[in-house]
């Protein structure tokens, strides 16, 4: 099993990344809502809109929910010492990370 950390951080940011030989665009932002966190956006490499505001919640695989996508691995956030805390605004991209698990 190969794991890979896409580096996000509690900034607002937007970066390309290249996963499993296929490049996409990803703007993650802070929610500052009741029940709101850090969300995701996906976009493919002409930066239409492929998935939009995912939540980065644990506990559970983020691509299973979204196999257009076509990402043959999980994408989990973990967060350091306890795997079921969702990641803060003080400490995503720093004791929360979102991983690329590959089989």
């Amino acid at each position: 099993m190969t794991t890979f950390a896409i580096p996000l951080s509690n900034t607002p940011q937007s970066f390309a990344i290249e996963l499993q030989g296929v490049t996409w665009n990803l703007v993650s932002r802070w929610n500052d809502a009741v029940e709101g966190g850090s969300i995701l956006d996906w976009y493919d490499a002409g930066n239409n809109p492929v998935c939009m505001n995912v939540p980065l919640v644990t506990g559970a695989d983020l691509a299973a929910q979204y196999p257009h996508l076509g990402i043959p691995s999980a994408l989990i956030v973990f967060t350091d010492g306890d795997d079921f805390a969702v990641p803060t605004l003080e400490n995503l991209g720093v004791e929360s990370q979102l991983y690329l698990v590959q089989p």
